[in-house]
């Protein structure tokens, strides 16, 4: 869904204290990889602390516990071995956020490894995002992500309150809803997906497709960012096992921009599969647009600002962040960056790339390699074009603290966000909200991230084509003050619209929607 890995503050966020009592069962149970806090290490021994920046997936999924009378989380955490962990395998939490509890699913090493790092990331991953040269199923352990599959099922199974929803996240838990309707058929079971869904063609490129519909299938609501992977979802459904569009309607015009790459003119509701009715939820996710929005306009976020503009001079900066990953179009970013610089020779000394590129996992080898070309295309740039006074691009490879990154966002005269492929990208919703009113920051945006289905007035490109890219890129520097002001205010108007907060009331009223068809029968 996101690029989080660039926004995590660096300071700590207050300690969580499992608390004593009598543990009972859950209105709502969510379903996700991660824990709900930061595990650190003070004095020799191991605490529980809040995220320390409310941005981000788990923070945002925590904002739930609110409005349940009681919630619970299932994640993973290693162990040797699971038989013995040396932890309870649930506590208690309380923290800001409130009293909820925490499922802790004992997983050795070697099962991450397989069932994330292989199955999840080098099969799954690229299928998703439609790169099929990268693709390899070969070294998959199908019988472990069973196994994992299962034990977040059993965990969620135990968790959750008769008539209670489980809302599982992200295609590395695929299996769960299947397991978890056997073991729990009076549950609501929703999933959501954070990545893009691919089509049918290329959904059947993966062996265990059969397997994953099934489960999916199992499911109460599937949810998708976009109208475009909820149709891709629909299309294999049918494919794959019989299951009919029941309900569609026209897509509402906010996410349907003419000729967009990812535009889907019909949006389906409902699929009919055995004689269960499956919903099918299209609800893009949002930045927390007010509390960016608050934090730029801060005296720490200011000082930066300022102290950025002062180096920049007169030059215009062009700012660009994300993951390192073949998805996100990095290297196209700078390939671009770098014609720019040979057709353009009187922007030499008055431009500069700033380039974010946060590694997302430096012990796969394909990240490796993106990252490696990366700082080979900033070094030949800069060996190239630079001089003693001018880098033309600089390049972080390390997390930046939020309020820094805002700084950023505020201070840029144009954001380049061109992902191949992206679920949805809420950097290009953040640089948006951290503009400020009557800001003429640029938005240059693939047509290929799913945002660029919700955010009107960004400068849309085609990351495939060379000359779509400089293109958008020349037309982002040359702009006048009235077009970039305009731009700006409709970007910041739909920024807006599709923001956290919305977000979360949808996801809320289909919870409603759900226990509610149940009640009566």
């Amino acid at each position: 869904m996101t690029d989080t890995a660039t926004q995590t503050a660096t300071s700590a966020g207050p300690q969580v204290e499992p608390t004593t009592g009598t543990h009972r069962r859950s209105d709502l149970v969510i379903v996700y990889h991660r824990q709900p806090y930061e595990e650190v290490e003070e004095g020799g021994r191991t605490v529980l602390r809040e995220n320390a920046s409310p941005n981000g997936i788990v923070p945002t999924l925590k904002g739930f516990f609110g409005q349940v009378d009681h919630a619970a989380w299932v994640a993973w955490k290693h162990a040797d071995d699971p038989s013995n962990p040396g932890f309870d395998r649930v506590i208690e939490i309380a923290d800001s956020f409130g009293t909820y509890a925490v499922s802790r699913l004992p997983l050795t090493p070697a099962q991450v490894t397989s069932f994330y790092h292989v199955t999840s990331k080098e099969a799954f991953w690229p299928i998703l995002h439609g790169f099929k040269e990268t693709y390899n199923y070969d070294p998959v352990d199908w019988p472990t992500f069973r196994e994992v599959n299962w034990a977040f099922a059993e965990a969620a199974a135990a968790e959750v309150a008769p008539g209670g929803v489980v809302w599982v996240h992200d295609y590395n838990l695929w299996l769960v809803p299947g397991y978890l309707r056997r073991l729990r058929p009076d549950a609501r079971i929703v999933f959501f997906h954070h990545t893009p869904f691919p089509g049918a063609d290329m959904f059947a490129t993966l062996p265990w497709r059969g397997e994953i519909v099934e489960s999916l299938l199992a499911c109460d609501a599937v949810g998708f960012h976009i109208p475009r992977y909820a149709r891709n979802f629909t299309a294999v459904a049918e494919a794959q096992a019989g299951a009919e569009v029941s309900e569609e309607i026209p897509t509402p015009e906010e996410m349907a921009p003419m000729g967009g790459a990812l535009t889907a003119r019909r949006l389906p509701l409902a699929l009919d599969y055995e004689g269960r009715r499956i919903r099918v939820h299209t609800n893009p996710v949002g930045a927390n647009f007010g509390y960016i929005e608050r934090l730029a306009g801060t005296d720490e976020v200011a000082a930066k600002v300022a102290a950025i503009r002062e180096d920049m001079g007169d030059g215009q900066l062009i700012l660009s962040v994300s993951r390192t990953d073949y998805t996100k179009g990095n290297i196209e970013q700078l390939e671009t960056f770098e014609r720019l610089l040979e057709r353009r020779p009187e922007l030499h000394g008055r431009v500069r790339l700033m380039l974010v590129s946060v590694g997302a996992n430096r012990a796969m080898t394909a990240y490796e390699e993106v990252q490696r070309r990366i700082e080979e295309l900033t070094g030949r740039i800069n060996g190239r074009f630079g001089s003693f006074e001018w880098q033309p691009v600089a390049l972080i490879s390390t997390v930046i603290p939020l309020a820094e990154l805002v700084a950023y966002y505020r201070a840029a005269d144009i954001c380049s966000i061109t992902p191949l492929a992206d679920g949805l990208n809420l950097v290009a919703s953040e640089f948006c909200a951290a503009q400020g009113e009557g800001a003429k920051g640029v938005l240059v945006l693939s047509e290929f991230a799913g945002c660029a289905v919700t955010l009107q007035g960004a400068v849309p490109v085609n990351p495939f084509s060379h000359a779509s890219m400089d293109r958008g890129l020349d037309q982002a520097l040359d702009m006048d003050a009235e077009e970039a002001l305009g731009r700006m205010t409709a970007l910041r108007r739909s920024a807006r619209r599709w923001d956290i907060e919305a977000w979360t009331q949808r996801e809320l009223a289909l919870f409603a929607d759900l226990r509610a068809e149940a009640a009566a029968g």
